[in-house]
């Protein structure tokens, strides 16, 4: 991984990055606000570097750059990949061996 982006994801249980106009990403946030985890959102519109940010996601194999999800630090894809996870119930324990949720 990128050390941009393993900067940005280490220690953190849920990390999302985003657009603020874009309406994937909200459903992404929202559906990981609804297990009442807490995810460290980066909006990449409002980030000077959002350029090499960008960059990055693109070397992990993202056509789309946002949503992109990490979960215990581990790259997880975006929005078609996390509800798939939902579909799979395999979500939720993502979120509690991440330590995003305890319930």
């Amino acid at each position: 991984m990128d050390t941009t982006l393993a900067g940005l994801v280490q220690d953190k249980p849920i990390v999302i990055f985003s657009r603020s106009t874009c309406c994937m990403s909200h459903t992404v946030k929202s559906l990981i606000l609804s297990y009442g985890a807490n995810p460290t959102v980066y909006e990449l519109d409002q980030m000077p570097n959002r350029n090499q940010i960008e960059r990055a996601l693109v070397q992990l194999g993202r056509r789309e750059v946002v949503p992109t999800v990490f979960i215990g630090q581990k790259y997880i894809g975006g929005a078609n990949e996390l509800m798939s996870h939902q579909v799979r119930g395999t979500l939720v324990p993502l979120l509690r061996e991440a330590r995003a949720i305890w319930v």
